[in-house]
């Protein structure tokens, strides 16, 4: 077991619930706080931040934005372990006054369900300060380096993957359930193809690395005229065709580029 330390949570939502809960468990000293008073098993509950920091030698603190955790942090705090979701630049002047007031800071994001907190399935995505075993008790820390900014920009960056991909699923099972193909029938199908698609991100990786699109497979013409007939079909099936036309729009812009003859990589050069 870790060393046995006292930490404070801020902020018991479904998560910050969750990440107080682990703590407990691995048999740290836990003072919660929330806006709206709420106890927890395990825990002791302060009246108002300041105790809940004068009770602590970590604080980890969990809120809804960066809004609302601003006006709450004090040079009281010894080290801040920020689990607020927000931005690269967010995360970055967090820091700034971390240093100006001789904070520790680490800041990390959790890339799971409340449920999943504790488990080896959750990781935890954090920049900053290189190690900081609290965060072995929420599931398994991942170091992105010492730019506080950049857990929060993988954060995003994965959860804009997760958005694309979502959308596209439910596209596709809005536009089948036109004619009455269920999710349930479409479903296997489309897991299959996405485990297929996962399989050549390391190839198109390399090509944006490069930036050499040579390609002999599926060049970006032939999407741009697949786009088109899917807006098409969307729209003559009465299902909303905003997501396959903003598609069709990126593409063809890629193909006014010059990329018409090239992979799909490609059309990184306009979204750069």
């Amino acid at each position: 077991m870790a060393e046995i330390k006292k930490v404070s949570v801020l902020g018991l939502g479904r998560m910050g619930s969750a990440l107080a809960a682990a703590l407990v468990g691995e048999g740290h000293d836990v003072t919660v706080w929330n806006r709206t008073p709420k106890t927890l098993p395990g825990t002791k509950s302060a009246a108002t931040p300041e105790e809940a920091f004068e009770a602590a030698d970590v604080v980890v603190t969990c809120l809804t934005t960066y809004d609302v955790q601003q006006p709450l942090l004090s040079k009281n705090i010894k080290t801040l372990v920020n689990l607020t979701s927000g931005t690269p630049e967010q995360a970055r002047a967090t820091a700034r006054w971390a240093q100006d007031n001789g904070v520790e800071y680490v800041d990390g994001v959790i890339m799971a369900v409340p449920q999943q907190i504790g488990t080896p399935g959750a990781k935890i995505l954090y920049s900053g300060q290189r190690e900081h075993h609290v965060l072995h008790a929420f599931g398994e820390p991942v170091h992105l380096g010492e730019d506080a900014g950049m857990a929060a920009l993988h954060d995003l960056a994965l959860l804009g993957v997760m958005w694309s991909a979502f959308a596209g699923y439910l596209q596709a099972v809005a536009l089948l359930g036109t004619e009455g193909v269920t999710p349930q029938q479409f479903t296997p199908m489309a897991v299959k193809f996405l485990n297929e698609m996962g399989l050549l991100l390391p190839e198109m990786g390399e090509e944006t690395q490069h930036r050499v699109y040579e390609t002999d497979v599926s060049a970006v013409d032939i999407n741009v005229s697949g786009l088109r007939m899917l807006a098409d079909t969307a729209a003559q099936q009465g299902v909303d065709a905003a997501l396959p036309e903003a598609l069709h729009d990126l593409f063809r812009r890629a193909q006014q580029k010059g990329h018409g003859a090239h992979s799909i990589a490609s059309v990184i050069e306009v979204i750069r």
